[in-house]
């Protein structure tokens, strides 16, 4: 087992290890680990931006060990919500972290000056970083730090761009270049911290105790993996794929979701972005290489025939956030705002939802052109490339606030009807019923990765009574705790079933039963809970947006009264837990 915990105290520029097994063997790993670390190490009622507030990342005990195990959670106080920060990050920074030995990392405190910390096994090192601080885009600083560190092939390089530096409340941090731990605002918090990056060199390996068992059930991870269906929709057109069919339903948030189809989503579908599709990746030990990099070739003004090229990571996500919700009908302009997102290191989908609600503010005369210097207009791709540069150098008052999201810029300039933010975190891509609306306000993470409650929309001909809907959306959320306690990607939530995890715990040496598995799913889930309600969560103080009813979706337009009814009774549970 993974049971080293490494603290990194900034302010003072030293670090110590601890063998924290009582934590590891009660709360998995991962997400269960993080939220006793940070109840441990912060104060709840901290600023987020404050020397003291705390970050932890944490991996669990099948990383570094199993196909698609490939997770690192990040947890912390989000400077967006100003509640409980999780994110989580593939690319090579679990395995890096497992096999340096640690199962977290905690960092503590201020640096006096801009640095990076190097994690190489068990040194640790606190690298000055006055020289690369300034430098904006993500990419540039991560080819600088990969120059003069070693480790290339067992190393992640975790760093952030001007978004973090610059304090942006939905600042990401970017990992091999096409991951991040984005949603939230962790690369505000580093920034905060004058923390340029995080890199981890582990050239360790995990240690099995019964090598029979574990090649048996290996090889069945891996076989179900790569033989699943859905796996081969990842590895093929990825989560592109689900613009068409969101699209046909009347599912895909258009125009500030306006409207919830587009005519233009041929353009911007799974399908079309193959034709230009550079290659495909995966994150470190997992088979099926869902991240998918398209090429963009970029004329130069003054030299005919010579292009650059740029190579960027696209998802289902990202097409809605910077692609639909913003009128985009063009792939190669979706593709050019994505770029100066990414160099930024922006959280993709909430620059996105903030661009669109600014959009519409402007064009219902609730702000002025003064105030976003460019005309924002829907599909106007280079209004919005410059908008992004205005959102890192916050030349004014307007961007300065639409730096700290939606919620808050709607509070300021009004309204607040079509900004969409749920739990003061900006909407995901799907608009398919009332379980992905609910699932997005009473997720711990105001997520809809929490509890699927877009799938569920799916999958549902007529709905249940409202307090049943929670609860079953909050059993979903309950076993997806020891998935990201595990960590293993929740594309592989088909896979990881409670009896393939019990079997693949054991060879790593934790043994435990497939009903006390769930338990602990429950037990994680109510300790956020109660996290949350320190942090200042009220579930009655839950904003629907209510642009939500106005719009068609798959299932007709939303009734108001059986969302408040679900949030009536997600209230209770809350108070009482």
């Amino acid at each position: 087992m993974l049971t080293k915990v490494l603290y990194i105290d900034l302010s003072r520029y030293r670090y110590s290890v601890e063998d924290r097994r009582d934590l590891f063997e009660e709360w998995i790993g991962g997400t269960g680990v993080a939220v006793q670390l940070l109840k441990e190490n912060m104060n709840p009622e901290i600023d987020p931006f404050d020397e003291e507030s705390t970050i932890v990342f944490a991996v669990g005990p099948l990383n570094a060990a199993y196909p698609l195990a490939s997770k690192t959670v990040a947890m912390f106080k989000s400077p967006l919500t100003l509640n409980i920060g999780e994110s989580h990050a593939g690319g090579r920074t679990a395995t890096s972290i497992a096999n340096a030995g640690y199962g977290a990392i905690v960092i503590t405190g201020k640096s006096k000056k801009p640095v990076y910390i190097v994690v190489n096994n068990d040194k640790v090192y606190f690298r000055d970083a006055r020289v690369i601080w300034g430098i904006e885009d993500s990419l540039i600083v991560a080819r600088i730090i990969a120059e003069n560190e070693k480790g290339r092939g067992t190393r992640s390089v975790m760093r952030i761009g001007g978004a973090g530096e610059r304090l942006v409340r939905y600042a990401c941090v970017t990992t091999e270049t096409y991951r991040h731990f984005g949603r939230l605002g962790l690369g505000a918090v580093l920034g905060s911290k004058n923390v340029k990056a995080l890199v981890v060199n582990g050239r360790g390996s995990r240690k099995i105790v019964d090598r029979k068992a574990y090649r048996e059930v290996y090889d069945e991870i891996f076989n179900l993996a790569t033989e699943s269906d859905a796996m081969k929709k990842y590895h093929l057109l990825g989560t592109a794929v689900n613009v068409k069919p969101l699209n046909e339903k009347k599912g895909l948030p258009v125009t500030n979701l306006k409207f919830t189809s587009s005519e233009y989503a041929e353009e911007l579908s799974g399908e079309s972005f193959a034709e230009i599709i550079g290659r495909r990746i995966a994150c470190s030990h997992c088979p099926v290489a869902c991240i998918h990099i398209a090429a963009l070739r970029l004329p130069y003004e003054n030299e005919p025939y010579f292009y650059k090229t740029l190579m960027l990571s696209y998802d289902y996500e990202l097409i809605y956030a910077l692609g639909t919700m913003l009128g985009m009908k063009r792939k190669e302009d979706f593709l050019k705002l994505l770029y100066r997102v990414e160099a930024y290191g922006l959280d993709a989908m909430t620059t996105g939802v903030c661009l669109a609600w600014a959009t519409e503010a402007l064009e219902k005369g609730l702000i002025s052109e003064k105030d976003t210097i460019v005309k924002l207009e829907f599909g106007n791709s280079e209004a919005y490339c410059e908008a992004v540069k205005y959102l890192i150098h916050q030349p004014n008052e307007f961007y300065r606030i639409l730096a700290q999201g939606v919620e808050r810029a709607s509070e300021v300039y009004g309204g607040k009807e079509f900004a969409l933010a749920f739990g003061k975190n900006e909407m995901p891509g799907y608009h398919t019923g009332y379980a992905a609306h609910i699932g997005y306000l009473i997720g711990l993470r105001h997520s809809h990765l929490d509890n699927a409650g877009y799938s569920a929309d799916q999958k549902m001909d007529s709905y249940p009574e409202p307090e049943q809907l929670v609860e079953k959306l909050m059993k979903e959320e309950q076993w997806r705790q020891v998935l990201s306690s595990l960590v293993v990607c929740f594309f592989a939530r088909g896979v990881y079933k409670p009896d393939i995890v019990c079997r693949a715990l054991r060879p790593v040496g934790m043994e435990i039963e497939e009903d006390e598995l769930v338990e602990r799913g429950k037990k994680i889930y109510f300790e956020k809970l109660r996290l949350k309600k320190a942090m200042g969560f009220n579930a009655r103080e839950l904003r629907v947006p209510e642009r939500i009813f106005e719009t068609e979706t798959p299932h007709g337009k939303l009734n108001k009264d059986y969302i408040e009814r679900a949030i009536e009774y997600f209230a209770g549970i809350v108070e009482n837990c």
